[in-house]
C-alpha cells in the first residue's frame, strides 16, 4: 500500500510527468545538467540559490518517481490478485468438499425405497438455485406468489447421467442419491458450472424457467468481479433403470 504523506509529496512530479500536449514539458527537461549548472556559477564559485534548489527539488522528484510509479503498479497487483484469486470466493464450512471441486450437504434422507442413481440412469429431480456468492439470489425458485405473471406450473427436471446434457457439479452430486433425497449442492464457477459459451443453457442445464431467472443467472455468470459461485437444492424424485434396449424402466 502507497504511504498517504509520501504519495502528496509525489503528486507534483507524478503530475509533470503524464502531462501531454503541446505545452506538456518533460521532466528530464526540468532536470539542469552538470554542464548548465557549471556556467551558472559565479565569479565566486558558489552556486546561485535559486539554480541550487531547482536541481535539489527536479534530481529527488526524479529518483522518486519510478518509486512512485512501481508502487502504485504493486498497490493495483495485488488489488487484482485479491479479486480474482481463489481466496476471493467464498467458503463454506458446513459443507463437505469433494476431490471434483463441489461441495454438499444432505439436508434430508429420503424414505421411499429403489436403487441408487447411477450413470446410465434417468433421473427425475425437482430443484431451485441461488447466486450464493452474489447476495443469494433465485434464479429459479419455489414457493413464490401465486396467481398473474407469477402462476407457472413447473415441470420436474429430467436427464440421463452421463449424457453431459447437465452441468456437471450437479450431475456428480446426483450420483448415489436416492428417491427422496434432497441435496444441498455448491459448484464454483468454472468447468463444473455453465459453460459460457452456452448462454440460453439449451445444451447445458438446469435451465431457468423464467426470464427474470435467466437474467438473474447470466448476469452473475458473465461478470468476473463477482463471486460466481452458485448454490442447487435438489430433491430425487424418481430413478428410472435403462431396459437395455434405449429405453427406462420407471422406478
Amino acid at each position: 500500500m502507497v504511504n498517504t504523506p509520501l504519495l502528496l509529496l509525489l503528486l507534483p512530479a507524478a503530475s509533470l510527468a503524464f502531462q501531454t500536449g503541446p505545452a506538456a514539458v518533460s521532466l528530464s527537461s526540468r532536470i539542469p545538467r552538470l554542464g548548465n549548472l557549471h556556467s551558472k556559477v559565479n565569479s565566486d564559485d558558489e552556486v546561485n540559490p535559486s539554480t541550487r534548489r531547482s536541481f535539489v527539488s527536479s534530481t529527488a522528484s526524479a529518483a522518486i518517481l519510478p518509486f512512485f510509479i512501481n508502487s502504485a503498479a504493486v498497490a493495483n497487483a495485488e488489488e487484482g490478485e485479491s479479486m480474482y484469486a481463489p481466496k476471493f470466493v467464498q467458503t463454506y464450512e458446513d459443507f463437505t468438499p469433494t476431490s471434483e471441486g463441489w461441495s454438499y450437504k444432505d439436508v434430508k434422507k429420503g424414505t421411499k425405497s429403489g436403487d441408487a442413481a447411477n450413470d446410465g440412469d434417468r433421473v427425475v429431480f425437482d430443484w431451485s438455485g441461488y447466486t450464493i456468492g452474489y447476495f443469494g439470489r433465485p434464479f429459479e425458485a419455489k414457493g413464490g406468489p401465486q396467481g398473474g405473471a407469477f402462476d407457472k406450473d413447473l415441470d420436474y427436471f429430467r436427464t440421463v447421467l452421463g449424457s453431459k446434457t447437465m452441468i456437471t457439479g450437479l450431475e456428480c452430486a446426483l450420483k448415489g442419491m436416492h428417491p427422496g433425497d434432497i441435496r444441498q449442492v455448491i459448484v464454483p464457477y468454472g468447468p463444473l458450472s455453465y459453460p459460457p459459451e452456452d448462454k440460453d443453457h439449451d445444451r447445458v442445464g438446469p435451465k431457468p424457467t423464467t426470464f427474470s431467472g435467466m437474467r438473474a443467472l447470466n448476469f452473475v455468470l458473465e461478470n468476473p468481479r463477482v463471486d460466481r459461485t452458485l448454490l442447487f437444492n435438489v430433491k430425487l424424485i424418481r430413478v428410472d433403470k435403462s431396459d437395455g434396449k434405449g429405453g427406462f424402466i420407471r422406478g
